[in-house]
């Protein structure tokens, strides 16, 4: 599997389980590797936790279910939407099933933790063995039942896939809580991405982080994935929250696509319901990630063309937490079966590039010059220690210029493109303004010529690292 068909949290590749020892991506041993590598490096890893759900049990167990429609077609149809249909609606009287429910962990033991489970610690399944029959079975018990505080998508998103965790079951709570402060403490992790965070208990989540920041330290860093394009339901989502998480701006990303496939688009619109917009702290800012990549469950493209500049608005501005996707950064080698073509590293290679302005050059206060339809730009101030600053035009349409103001400091200065793509070299003048450049459809990026750092441009980048 690919770590969604999770089993055993605790297991990193260490015990002899589900015939082998190694996951997919190694053993322990070679995970510890890569942690020291990171470490030396100054780098932090974030782990991607599956908590909703199990998979692969050991077992099955018999126990009392009710069918639950999976169709749903009153609730998509109806206006408003009809919340006690779909997920929430039940199809069956409770009869009893064989689900494979059971889970003993047997190559692992105690070892991290003593808790197995069973058929009372999940709220729901997809699979009867006895009659090899797949539904959506919801566990019948004391205290049993979908959770209350999950998203509303298909009346309720509790289920999602798989043996549904309980999360109202006390022991679940403590051996999840217990696995979190675990894994930061073995691995050395700096933070989350739990994934589909939408469908299991925010009431948890809540309690969750909070414990694992008591424990570990309140810098542990944590992004849910919620893939929703309305800013409302995930500003909302937030405050529940507390403001604890952070989220992927998916209507960020949905802007680029649509405004990528466009012609003569409206860049000053480009942050328009985005949640960078509206709450910069709390905002991932993705291009693209392997759920949005071409063939995924939810691919959203952006046309190539447009990557320069959509990373450039992520990367180079003061809002948002950028996150570059390795597709993006070392090509993608496609899929025949599914018609996916292979693709070059984006940006024209230059992504390598763009990250190093971040680092090098992108502090410090910021003015836009959002005046144009098809032209647009900002200004990085720079800071005390950071005092250089950056310069940043790009155009959707026909070569454009914009004068900006950089500061008098600068006055006399010459600023030129660290991308290449611009040649003409800026003067700055008295008043500390110069008009900058771009060729059309590109992006430029200035920077003073001889400013510390220049000499790391262009960026000496390995992408091959299919060597194909």
């Amino acid at each position: 599997g690919n770590g969604f068909d999770i089993y055993d949290l605790y297991d990193l590749g260490e015990f002899d389980q589900k015939d082998g020892k190694a996951t997919k991506w190694g053993t322990k041993e070679q995970l510890m590797d890569l942690m020291g590598a990171a470490k030396e490096k100054g780098v932090g890893v974030y782990w991607d936790a599956v908590l909703n759900h199990k998979a692969g049990a050991d077992d099955k167990e018999r126990c009392q279910v009710v069918e639950v429609d999976e169709n749903g077609i009153e609730a998509r149809i109806s206006f408003p939407a009809v919340e006690s249909s779909y997920r929430t609606k039940t199809i069956s009287d409770p009869y009893e099933i064989e689900a494979w429910v059971k889970f003993d962990f047997l190559g692992r033991g105690d070892k991290h933790s003593k808790q197995k489970y069973r058929w009372y610690h999940f709220t729901g399944t997809d699979f009867d063995a006895a009659t090899n029959r797949k539904a959506i079975f919801q566990v019948v018990g004391d205290n049993k039942g979908w959770s209350n505080s999950v998203d509303k998508e298909q009346g309720n998103a509790d289920y999602m896939m798989f043996a549904d965790l309980d999360y109202s079951h006390q022991e679940v709570i403590d051996d999840v809580k217990n696995w979190g402060t675990w894994i930061v403490k073995e691995t050395g992790i700096k933070g989350f991405r739990l994934d589909a965070v939408q469908h299991f208990s925010e009431r948890f989540t809540n309690e969750w982080v909070e414990h694992v920041r008591e424990q570990c330290g309140k810098d542990i860093f944590c992004v849910g994935e919620f893939w929703v394009g309305d800013v409302k339901t995930m500003t909302e989502w937030l405050e529940k929250m507390g403001h604890k998480f952070s989220l992927f701006d998916a209507p960020l990303l949905y802007n680029f696509s649509n405004i990528s496939k466009s012609e003569n688009a409206d860049l000053r619109k480009v942050f328009d319901n985005s949640l960078v917009q509206v709450e910069p702290v709390n905002a991932v800012t993705v291009v693209m990630n392997h759920d949005t990549q071409p063939g995924q469950t939810v691919a959203t493209p952006v046309e190539g063309f447009f990557k320069p500049l959509a990373y450039s608005l992520i990367l180079l501005r003061n809002n948002g937490y950028p996150c570059l996707f390795y597709g993006d950064l070392y090509g993608m080698r496609g899929n025949k079966d599914n018609d996916v073509p292979s693709e070059p590293p984006a940006c024209g290679g230059k992504l390598a590039d763009l990250t190093l302005v971040r680092k090098l050059y992108a502090y410090g206060d910021q003015e836009d010059y959002f005046n144009d339809a098809n032209c647009i730009g900002f200004v990085r101030r720079g800071t005390w220690d950071k005092p250089n600053g950056c310069a940043v035009v790009m155009s959707n349409a026909k070569p454009g210029e914009i004068r900006m103001a950089v500061g008098r400091e600068h006055k006399g200065e010459c600023w030129t493109d660290v991308l290449g793509w611009e040649e003409k070299e800026v003067k700055i003048d008295d008043e500390g303004y110069g008009v900058f450049p771009c060729p059309g459809v590109s992006v430029s990026v200035y920077v003073k010529k001889d400013a510390e750092g220049r000499d790391r441009f262009p960026v000496d980048f390995d992408a091959n690292i299919y060597k194909e």
